[in-house]
């Protein structure tokens, strides 16, 4: 899967043809075709892919227990230095040039819709007793991380935002919107 995200991620979905992705792989094309039935089914599972090696991330990072600060303070801290930075971000651009097909847009709608209750729960858990009457929800807030995310590689993509720029973008934005 690492392979096949990683053509998707480098080619896009149009540009990637399954010969290519069979050679990249080391095996036959028909090799592929045992595993899913076509090419876009290839593609929707590298969109899970994408959702899949981030949360066993974030799942490993919130398993550690000598960090310090909230689930939610560890994930933001740990996106700062770490978004993007093996470019799959790229399945998801890719996809979403292909929602007209019902398939990669449903993949794409349940992989922002579980990122996005991931999110919203450690927000709500991090906020849990702290009072802030003009706060944004933490489903509103959630979606605005989301967001956050899709900017700051949006900005690495086009060489708007240098490495560090990209890095104060989401911890200063993100603490913001953690804290409401």
């Amino acid at each position: 899967m690492p392979v096949v995200a990683g053509a998707f991620a480098e080619l896009g979905y149009r540009r990637t043809t399954t010969a290519e992705l069979a050679r990249r792989c080391g095996v036959r094309e028909n090799i592929l075709y045992r595993l899913w039935p076509d090419k876009k089914a290839m593609f929707v599972a590298s969109i899970e892919y994408v959702y899949q090696l981030l949360s066993e991330k974030w799942a490993k990072l919130l398993g550690d227990q000598n960090s310090k600060g909230s689930a939610a303070e560890r994930l933001l801290e740990h996106e700062s230095r770490h978004l993007g930075e093996l470019g799959l971000y790229r399945i998801v651009f890719a996809g979403l040039s292909e929602t007209d097909d019902p398939e990669i847009r449903a993949a794409l709608q349940q992989m922002y819709g579980r990122f996005h209750r991931f999110i919203r729960r450690q927000l709500a858990a991090h906020r849990d007793g702290r009072t802030n009457g003009s706060a944004p929800s933490a489903e509103l807030s959630a979606w605005a991380i989301v967001g956050l995310g899709t900017v700051a590689n949006i900005g690495r993509e086009l060489g708007l935002l240098t490495d560090r720029r990209q890095r104060r973008l989401i911890a200063d934005v993100g603490k913001l919107l953690l804290e409401g």
